[in-house]
């Protein structure tokens, strides 16, 4: 008895990395800082919109905070509008990109935005673009303009109409004490999904993110329900005796992966969405959780104990096989892998006590810290695979930080007061 319980406390705090942290408002607003600018990034001018001031300063922060380009919209140099962009006075001050455009209000309430990014060396426009949007999507308009300056200037596809869901947590009102919440990639336009007094974990978007899963223990054990965002209908997936936790949905979304003891130890399981049948995958002493899909559907990887301590390893539904994929460090867990299912991100101690994100390429094995911080937790890629979303702190703050995949750049995400846990980055 004793052993047991050993074990289901030992999964559950794998399930969430570094424990509880407390917290002070439960509906508190993200705020961006930027903590690391990259060097020597290429300029990119952002010049005011006519007849805007609200559209044109979210694709200035998103370019700036992209960690591929620096602003030279501060102090402009020179001037320029539409069909104007007065290439000899930018070439002058350095600056080889140039992003102009307009708003205007029509008849029926919606907006027309005008824009155009002009190449200063090449003397060419790479996009000129009339979007048609509601008043209330603008900002959701500024977002898919960054994504096209960003896809046309570095081939990869932009992320900045992307969604990040978290987990605030808040002692001081004990009946919304944890609250899920989605919000934009850059903390603003926060939306509260489920306010719980008990624990909220694992956040797990559907592929077509129009649903997201999470572990509930509003029964007073755990149990894994999925709820509809545009309708808030939620429905329980799984709540089997013991735990039930860490839930992944196939790239199909036609099945789910998840942790459960129902037979006394912590397995994976996968549960066909339609049928509600259930699978055994592992079939282990050890404890093993945190199971999650390949891009590709055709494996899994999983966090085990089962060489001593825990470690990433491979599931192939093929042969039905398992492979170790991490070495280095005696703690690596919670990972995840990017898009095209060459890294894995992943929790790393290398000594002591100190949890650092790490990527890992599959491929070579070569593992490289990744974060600056000690006690950090829940890496999510975002879907281009350059960026790195986790939870972390700061002193006495606990917070969501992004850092990009070359260290150049970081940014934090704190709520006003409280803290934020378990981000998961929406698929595109």
């Amino acid at each position: 008895m004793m052993e047991k319980t050993r074990k289901h406390l030992l999964c559950l705090a794998i399930m969430t990395t570094l424990g509880a942290v407390t917290a002070t408002q439960s509906q508190a607003q993200l705020h961006l800082e930027i903590t690391k600018a990259p060097e020597a990034a290429p300029k990119i001018a952002i010049v005011p919109f006519s007849q805007d001031q609200s559209i044109y300063p979210v694709v200035e922060n998103d370019l700036n905070r992209s960690g591929k380009f620096a602003s030279a919209s501060k102090n402009l140099p020179a001037t320029a509008q539409l069909n104007s962009p007065n290439a000899e006075a930018w070439a002058a001050a350095g600056v080889p990109y140039v992003v102009t455009g307009s708003s205007k209000t029509n008849p029926d309430g919606s907006y027309s935005i005008q824009y155009q990014l002009y190449d200063v060396e090449k003397r060419q426009y790479l996009l000129n673009e009339l979007l048609t949007v509601p008043a209330s999507r603008t900002r959701h308009a500024a977002h898919m303009i960054s994504d096209a300056i960003y896809q046309a200037l570095t081939g990869i596809p932009g992320d900045f109409t992307g969604r990040i869901a978290y987990v605030l947590r808040n002692p001081a009102t004990p009946e919304q004490r944890y609250t899920l919440q989605i919000a934009d990639t850059d903390g603003e336009q926060p939306k509260t999904i489920l306010t719980s007094r008990d624990p909220i974990l694992s956040p797990a978007w559907t592929p077509d993110a129009k649903k997201i899963a999470y572990v509930s223990f509003e029964t007073k054990r755990p149990a894994i329900y999925v709820q509809d965002l545009a309708t808030g209908q939620r429905e329980k997936l799984a709540s089997f005796r013991g735990l039930n936790g860490a839930p992944s949905f196939s790239p199909d979304g036609k099945s789910m992966l998840f942790t459960a003891s129902m037979h006394g130890n912590p397995e994976i399981y996968q549960m066909n969405l339609e049928t509600r049948q259930l699978k055994r995958m592992t079939n282990d002493s050890a404890i093993d959780t945190e199971a999650r899909y390949a891009p590709d559907g055709k494996s899994f990887i999983f966090t085990s104990d089962r060489g001593g301590s825990p470690q990433i390893y491979r599931y192939d539904f093929n042969n039905e096989s398992t492979k170790r994929l991490t070495f280095r460090g005696a703690f690596n867990a919670r990972a995840t892998l990017s898009a095209d299912g060459k890294k894995l991100a992943l929790v790393h101690r290398p000594s002591g006590s100190n949890y650092k994100v790490a990527v890992q390429d599959i491929s070579s094995g070569v593992t490289n810290i990744l974060t600056p911080t000690s006690l950090d937790e829940s890496p999510s890629f975002s879907p281009n695979g350059q960026m790195v979303v986790y939870a972390t702190r700061e002193g006495n703050r606990g917070l969501l930080s992004i850092m990009s995949l070359d260290g150049r750049f970081r940014m934090n995400l704190p709520s006003e007061t409280g803290e934020v846990r378990e981000p998961a980055w929406a698929p595109k």
